[in-house]
């Protein structure tokens, strides 16, 4: 894999390859191997793009500096500081985002949390968790998006929900699986213990020139009245939209809409990215992560659990990765658990 911005002329020259290959008269007889270097393509410009930025930057930086040592003004320190820190921060983050190579890694993605054993509290459970990824989005600069979500009793019973930006899919594929709450139940007068989980899946948003075959004798598209919060006016018409995908039996649906046909759009466009999900799967003969996704939701199949009683700490069961301080992590802060993760990933690649 390229190494960042000390090889620049590497990537250069790579994506000066893949121009000349996009231009050659046979390059479209392919279309899925087109797309896929299409995709490859735009992620390499974009990473490029990225390192040169900072490289700009740091010689910038670098007059700045050298000027200040030689008028000795003390004035500028903050700005060296500050700037020096802003550097490092961003240098950081392009490490990061060098481990997200996969085709779909630099895409939108669409969350869905879904509530496993423990009853109502595990409907409080999704609730906690979807305000921890909307924070999170929110502090990354992600737009979020609801399209489908049933409420229960003391909370959520699963929602699906858009998260849109750069590299959103590659962060957050690594949230996939089982998260397990231990705390006291807000829920029993009797301040007991409870032991409550949920499921998370993510599937990339894919882009209209990816090609995946629908054909309109293969759907089921059923309308209901939306339920939930969403005004008078969604609730007296039956605008939300369900489609089922009978070969597959798989389902996608959405109800954040007042007008049917945008709620059809969107259902379609999450149809289709599980039907490519799907389709990678069955190539791919079902990876071991991805076995993982299907598991029951309850004992033993965790990837994180998040204790709040007897003691406080937030652990990752894959790489062991853990933090003391819960409540940072469930106002958004799951950064060093997604890098702990991309890290672990990127040394088993190599091996």
């Amino acid at each position: 894999m390229p190494g960042g911005i000390f090889d620049l002329d590497t990537r250069k020259h790579e994506i000066e390859k893949l121009e000349e290959t996009t231009g050659q008269e046979d390059f479209w007889q392919d279309r899925n191997k087109a797309g896929d270097v299409l995709s490859i393509l735009k992620n390499l410009r974009r990473s490029y793009e990225k390192w040169v930025d900072l490289k700009t930057e740091y010689a910038d930086f670098l007059e700045l500096f050298e000027m200040g040592m030689e008028e000795q003004d003390q004035s500028l320190d903050k700005e060296i500081k500050d700037t020096l820190e802003g550097l490092e921060n961003t240098y950081e983050r392009l490490k990061i985002i060098e481990l997200l190579h996969d085709k779909y890694d630099s895409s939108s993605a669409f969350l869905t949390i879904h509530s496993g054993a423990g009853g109502t509290e595990a409907c409080d459970w999704v609730s906690m968790l979807f305000r921890m990824y909307l924070r999170w989005a929110d502090q990354n600069g992600y737009k979020t998006e609801i399209i489908d979500i049933l409420e229960a009793e003391g909370g959520i019973k699963s929602v699906l929900f858009q998260v849109e930006g750069e590299y959103a899919f590659g962060y957050l594929k690594t949230e996939a699986g089982i998260h397990r709450l231990v705390r006291i139940s807000p829920f029993d007068s009797s301040k007991r213990r409870h032991t409550s989980f949920a499921s998370v899946f993510c599937n990339p948003v894919i882009d209209d020139e990816i090609e995946i075959e629908i054909r309109p004798e293969d759907l089921r598209i059923d309308t209901y009245r939306s339920g939930g919060a969403g005004g008078q006016h969604v609730n007296k018409t039956d605008s939300a939209v369900r489609i089922t995908h009978i070969p597959t039996g798989i389902v996608a649906q959405c109800q954040n809409e007042r007008s049917q046909h945008k709620n059809k759009a969107m259902a379609l466009k999450v149809l289709k990215s599980r039907l490519y999900e799907n389709e990678m799967k069955e190539k791919e003969k079902e990876k071991e992560a991805q076995e993982k996704e299907k598991k029951d939701i309850a004992w033993g199949n965790q990837i994180r659990s998040y204790v709040f009683h007897p003691y406080n700490m937030v652990k990752d069961h894959r790489t062991k990765y853990e933090i003391g301080n819960v409540a940072s992590v469930m106002d958004g802060g799951i950064d060093p658990f997604i890098q702990a993760f991309l890290k672990l990933q990127f040394s088993a690649e190599k091996v």
